[in-house]
């Protein structure tokens, strides 16, 4: 009799939970199914105008031809994007608002004191857009003509050689930090407020060597202004197929490519993430983005969520040590 009752409560229990199972996956279908209902909203923080917001554009545009909604960029720039971030994690977790964002984020929690949410915890990772490579290049009259050779003077003249960036803490300066890391040596950093007035820089021989993206440094190297010494990714830059890459120059394993992902709020359904990657993925994959995006020097990703989740946990744990042998501190 005993377990005649415990045979009914089971399949009493199981009778219970099924409808509650089946409710769940419904409404999950029915939210991917009614998503986007009004227009969708793209945070860049950042400028208008560079590599993020341009990548944030292009795609806005066919998306909300996909979705049959308005997408529309939002830019936010200021705080190390911050601001703009903040704005991302504090909004309604339904895929309304997304964000679209340059890999420096996961810099920020090495670099500053206070900041108003955990990178980790309140951004749910939809995929990874773009990579592209920063170049690392010389004024023509200094003496290096191959990142060995810089190493070589670096060691035997520390803290003599100096090289322009973008900023402090900026995808560029965050490349030479980690050459550093590596190698032991021991560079004077300028930083400048942006990639242009650095290349200018450089150019007018203000600084021995300059670190940007291939897309701002490229020019100048292709014209004789600058001499390229070598690219930060694992494998050469398509767009310089001629440049080595720091590995091939004596820094085996070296491998930094600054990025632009997009994020929604945490807590957003999964279905609602599932949608918005596969129609981001299918137009990354188009053969008329993927042409503007090469002529911006970059190379589109589209990844899962769980690998760019993984690759933001990876960032996440090696910048620390790079930062804090940089001395890097903001408040």
């Amino acid at each position: 009799m005993k377990n005649s009752r415990n045979g009914l409560r089971c399949a009493a229990t199981l009778l219970c939970a099924a409808p509650m199972t089946c409710l769940a996956q419904s409404g999950a279908a029915h939210n991917a199914a009614a998503y986007p209902a009004r227009p969708i909203r793209i945070v860049v923080p950042q400028s208008p105008g560079a590599s993020t917001d341009f990548t944030a554009r292009m795609i806005a545009q066919r998306l909300s031809d996909a979705f049959k909604q308005p997408v529309v960029v939002d830019n936010r720039p200021g705080a190390g994007t911050m601001i703009g971030t903040e704005l991302v994690v504090r909004a309604a977790p339904d895929g309304h608002t997304l964000m679209v964002v340059a890999s420096g984020i996961t810099v920020n929690p090495s670099v500053y004191k206070r900041i108003p949410y955990d990178t980790a915890r309140d951004l749910a990772p939809i995929t990874q857009l773009t990579r592209y490579s920063n170049l690392l290049a010389a004024h023509p009259a200094f003496a290096a003509k191959s990142l060995q050779d810089v190493l070589v003077l670096a060691k035997a003249k520390p803290a003599t050689l100096n090289y322009a960036s973008a900023g402090l803490a900026s995808g560029t300066h965050m490349s030479m930090e980690l050459l550093k890391t590596m190698t032991g040596i021991d560079l004077v950093h300028i930083p400048y407020t942006g990639g242009g007035p650095a290349a200018i820089a450089a150019i007018g021989g203000q600084t021995q060597l300059i670190i940007g993206t291939t897309v701002g440094v490229l020019p100048h190297v292709r014209s004789g202004r600058l001499r390229g010494i070598a690219v930060t990714t694992a494998a050469r830059a398509s767009v310089a197929p001629e440049i080595p890459t720091f590995a091939e120059s004596g820094v085996p394993g070296y491998d930094h490519g600054p990025w632009n992902g997009m994020f929604a709020p945490a807590r957003t359904p999964p279905a609602v993430i599932t949608k918005i990657h596969a129609e981001v993925a299918r137009i990354l994959q188009s053969p008329e983005a993927r042409k503007l995006l090469s002529n911006e020097g970059v190379e589109p990703v589209a990844n899962p969520p769980d690998a760019f989740a993984a690759l933001m946990r990876a960032e996440l744990d090696m910048w620390p040590k790079v930062v804090k042998a940089a001395g890097i501190k903001q408040d």
